[in-house]
């Protein structure tokens, strides 16, 4: 009986649900290909249909995860009221402990990192999920250079420099919650990004 197109992308869908929650769980050296077989009701020889190794179900794991949070910040930045800096400061979602993207995400990014230090292939999934991150960021800038509210700034390079700023502050909210609260990392992130843009800022009272 040949595979129906609508069946199969649900069940490729289970089956990264699955590996998702099971590798944020456990991560990915104490996770088999059969954990992930059991977690998605399937065989190990049904889930081998879909992914024929447990590096190329990782990898779309972990690029399914990336994507899909970008997509809700995109959607949570457009909504947002407010100018390009409460925009360039309106990642509060990254610091809530309670917020499930929050919780299955950073032990699978972290997982991701440990493994790109020693393999291309997952290098170039951190390096495209970095590269998101700055894309955004780049684009909040562009628009308030194009608004008048910066100037004299290069937008990709300043993107660069406020995603490494949330991407530590995060890891350290993340790791040593005694000493770095939710509030301590959203003020960093606010006292650190204002600072970098500062110089640069023509309208900073209107901008709040």
């Amino acid at each position: 009986m040949p595979a129906i197109p609508e069946l199969e992308e649900i069940r490729r869908a289970q089956i990264l649900e699955a590996a998702l929650r099971t590798i944020s769980a456990r991560g990915c050296a104490d996770v088999t290909m059969e954990d992930i077989a059991q977690a998605a009701g399937l065989s190990k020889g049904g889930l081998a249909h879909y992914f024929k190794s447990k590096n190329d179900l990782f990898q779309a794991t972990f690029k399914e995860f990336f994507d899909r949070v970008f997509l809700r910040v995109k959607d949570e930045l457009t909504a947002r009221p407010g100018g390009p800096m409460e925009k360039l400061l309106g990642f509060e979602m990254l610091f809530n402990r309670d917020d499930p993207d929050v919780a299955l995400g950073y032990p699978l990014l972290f997982d991701c990192m440990s493994l790109a230090a020693r393999d291309d292939t997952y290098r170039a999934l951190f390096d495209e999920w970095v590269n998101n991150w700055i894309t955004v960021l780049k684009g909040i800038i562009e628009d308030g250079i194009a608004q008048g509210v910066f100037q004299g700034l290069e937008p990709e390079a300043t993107a660069r420099a406020a995603s490494a700023i949330y991407q530590g502050i995060a890891t350290r909210w993340c790791l040593a919650p005694g000493a770095h609260s939710r509030e301590w990392a959203l003020e960093s992130v606010r006292r650190s990004v204002t600072g970098l843009l500062a110089p640069h800022r023509v309208l900073a009272g209107q901008e709040g």
